[in-house]
């Protein structure tokens, strides 16, 4: 790169000569290029008014005393840019550290390791948590070339979450266990210092696991970084309560298939149901039969449908007799295109239908109400009644206003809050009909209801973006 710059008139050597004469090089730059710097990440690093080394004493003497100690020059680099303060220490100030950290019996060759992964290790005091950690593993039987091997210098490590986890492993008595540990699966003890693995333990004490049955699982651990192990034990609990498993049932199965779900990184839930062309029903059972065959769901596998159930069967049974009670005919038009409209089995529909008598209605004016609007009886039975008693103690509404708008059980109470605070402020501009009924409001399309009212007052656009924001935001917050 300098002969680039150099003009050559007769020899190479003169030539040079002259033109460092002229044009004297800042030492500074391919100083910082020795510890493996590029131009653009060394350039904020020279000092203003220096350009020979010999200039700046306590960089020079910091630098010799890591190189002295055995740290690579171009892994030097990193420690300036971590932690650039240690090449400002005060004459011997360095030296006593590394000194203090020696005469704890840490050799050079896994010190060097360390500060190259952890330059903290020499700002200010010996780091506690680093000595504690190293003294548990000791303890342990672990000599440090062993941790030295399983340490990697592309990560940096926080000491105190690394001793919380040691330190936890070692209140329940596995201190043994950690000689095994690192051995068979050291990501356990030191990946994200620890973090991923005390995110683990937290999740499957939540489901009853004892630290014995975490610690053995640990023993057994699969190839495979923690993080991702935990990644996929809560893909799996997402799973399981997507298509609606018990939350006991959910327990069982993650405590006795831990290595299993942890190794698993399954396909997305809607694709499964659709692909397995089933209900929820039928893989809550399908898994609690056989959670093995799990397994066969993963990520890049090639997934065959479930084999038919007589439960299918069974179910459009119990809806045509269900329907046959409210007073279709039998294979008529009507009744076919009720049964296609029907979600859930035979037996949800009778439940869902007494929800809405024992509210109030008779069961004459809920067959009509069925009949007229048969989408309502795809709601599940708790949120008919959670809509039926937002209906009446909220909004204020009698249980007959069911009877004329029945459809609006289908409706969200979101959506049906957002619509009426539209609405009321309209009527207090005196823009609309203060006695316009409830499915008049609510039994409408978005553009139409758009349309119809949003669109009545010049600020009414502006006042239905701000009501959206608002019970975005607070729907986010319950979440």
């Amino acid at each position: 790169m300098l002969l680039q710059k150099v003009h050559l008139d007769g020899g190479v050597g003169g030539s040079v000569t002259r033109f460092l004469r002229y044009h004297p090089i800042n030492e500074f730059e391919p100083f910082f290029e020795s510890l493996g710097f590029r131009p653009s990440q060394y350039r904020h690093f020279l000092p203003r008014n220096l350009m020979f080394l010999s200039d700046d004493e306590l960089l020079l003497e910091n630098f010799n005393v890591l190189c002295n100690y055995g740290i690579p020059r171009i892994k030097i680099g990193g420690i300036y840019k971590k932690a650039g303060e240690v090449f400002r220490y005060a004459h011997g100030v360095l030296a006593t550290k590394l000194q203090a950290y020696e005469e704890l019996g840490l050799d050079r060759s896994f010190m060097s390791k360390m500060i190259v992964c952890c330059p903290s290790l020499v700002i200010g005091d010996a780091n506690i948590d680093f000595i504690k950690s190293i003294d548990i593993l000791r303890k342990g039987g672990i000599e440090c070339y062993r941790i030295e091997e399983h340490i990697s210098e592309e990560c940096s490590y926080n000491w105190s979450h690394v001793h919380a986890l040691l330190n936890l492993l070692c209140k329940n008595g596995y201190s043994e266990l950690l000689g095994g540990l690192l051995s068979q699966s050291p990501g356990v003890l030191f990946e994200d210092s620890g973090d991923r693995t005390l995110s683990l333990i937290v999740f499957l004490v939540k489901f009853g696991f004892s630290m014995n049955e975490i610690c053995s699982m640990f023993l057994q651990f699969p190839q495979m970084q923690v993080g991702k192990f935990l990644l996929n034990m809560r893909q799996c609990y997402l799973f399981l309560t997507e298509i609606e498993m018990e939350i006991l049932e959910i327990g069982n199965i993650i405590r006795s298939h831990p290595l299993m779900l942890g190794s698993l990184a399954l396909k997305k839930t809607n694709s499964l149901l659709s692909i397995l062309n089933v209900g929820k029903k039928r893989l809550c059972d399908t898994i609690l039969e056989n959670p093995q065959e799990m397994k066969n769901w993963a990520k890049g596998s090639k997934v065959r449908p479930l084999p038919k159930s007589g439960e299918r069967l069974r179910s459009r049974m119990l809806k045509n007799k269900f329907l046959l009670d409210l007073g279709f005919l039998e294979n008529s038009s009507e009744m076919e295109k009720a049964l296609k409209g029907f979600r859930g089995r035979g037996t949800e529909l009778q439940e869902r239908f007494d929800c809405i008598t024992l509210a109030g209605l008779n069961k004459k004016v809920v067959c009509e109400m069925v009949r007229t609007s048969p989408q309502i009886l795809n709601q599940t039975k708790d949120v008919i009644n959670m809509k039926i008693s937002f209906l009446v103690n909220e909004l204020g509404y009698p249980i007959v206003s069911l009877i004329t708008f029945p459809a609006f059980l289908c409706y969200t109470i979101p959506t049906i809050k957002l619509r009426l605070a539209m609405y009321n402020w309209l009527k207090d501009q005196g823009k609309v009909d203060p006695m316009l009924s409830l499915s008049t409001v609510i039994g409408c399309s978005d553009k139409v209801f758009l349309k119809r009212y949003v669109q009545l007052h010049p600020g009414g656009p502006e006042f239905w973006q701000d009501l959206k924001k608002k019970f975005d935001s607070e729907q986010s917050h319950v979440v």
